[in-house]
């Protein structure tokens, strides 16, 4: 048998179509999700993650009509996150067929809700997403509402913080390295997982399967996530929703026995 860490294709939707973003900025669209999810469930990917990238800037919650499609047509796991506040709309999103929920402003805003989620659904359900950028000096600050206000505490605090109040896992985002696929921030990465005991899902800048050994052995992350991994093709990023062979994963040394 392999051991298999979870590579995670990070499928980015804004205005019901799949779009993908540099650096939080700049969407491109791509295309239908539910198209994106049926390719996906033939690649044999471990889970998705569906972030809404508006839905909290927004002012709205999530839009579970087509959360529900989305979920209809998945045969993996699924995590969702965006415009989530309140536990009645994470109840409402385990019901629709989402295992996890990912949770980015409200863990500021609304600490309390990690706490309750945690205890309705178990640890193991609720991720907090941390969307960090690096700055001048070689600073790091942590921003929420879509990347668009900063956070006062820094992401090592702020991972400690998500571990106490139950969070099972965190999504670890790098704003600086989003879409850039010049591979992960590493050393953002290895302060986070040396900071905590809860695994750490890598995002942001992995340009292929050699990023995700590196994040994986290098920076001590227990999964790796992606988007234009996943949904581009060649150096002038034709649209091709793919995902790598298990063979390439093995030779690699991703996959280990």
């Amino acid at each position: 048998m392999y051991h298999r860490p979870r590579l995670i294709p990070c499928l980015t939707i804004q205005d019901r179509g799949l779009v993908k973003t540099t650096k939080f900025s700049n969407p491109r669209y791509l295309g239908d999700p539910v198209n994106a999810v049926k390719i996906f469930n033939g690649k044999g990917v471990d889970e998705l993650c569906i972030l809404d990238i508006t839905a909290t800037s927004e002012n709205r919650g999530p839009d579970f009509e087509y959360l529900k499609d989305i979920a209809s047509e998945a045969f993996m796991p699924l995590s969702y996150g965006g415009g989530i506040t309140t536990l009645t709309e994470i109840e409402k999103l385990f019901y629709i067929g989402y295992e996890k929920v990912i949770i980015n402003t409200s863990f500021i805003l609304n600490p309390q809700l990690i706490k309750d989620a945690a205890e309705l659904a178990g640890s193991q359900s609720v991720v907090v997403s941390i969307d960090v950028k690096n700055e001048l000096f070689g600073k790091r600050y942590c921003y929420i509402n879509g990347g668009s206000i900063k956070a006062k505490e820094d992401p090592v605090t702020l991972a400690k913080k998500a571990e106490e109040l139950g969070a099972g896992e965190i999504l670890l985002n790098s704003i600086t390295y989003d879409g850039t696929m010049k591979g992960y921030d590493l050393e953002l990465v290895k302060s986070i997982t040396a900071a905590v005991s809860i695994p750490v899902i890598a995002c942001g800048g992995a340009k292929d399967i050699i990023d995700f050994k590196k994040v994986l052995e290098k920076g001590g992350a227990h999964a790796a996530a992606a988007g234009s991994l996943f949904v581009y093709y060649g150096s002038h990023k034709a649209v091709l929703i793919t995902a790598p062979e298990e063979n390439d994963l093995v030779e690699i040394g991703v996959y280990k026995m």
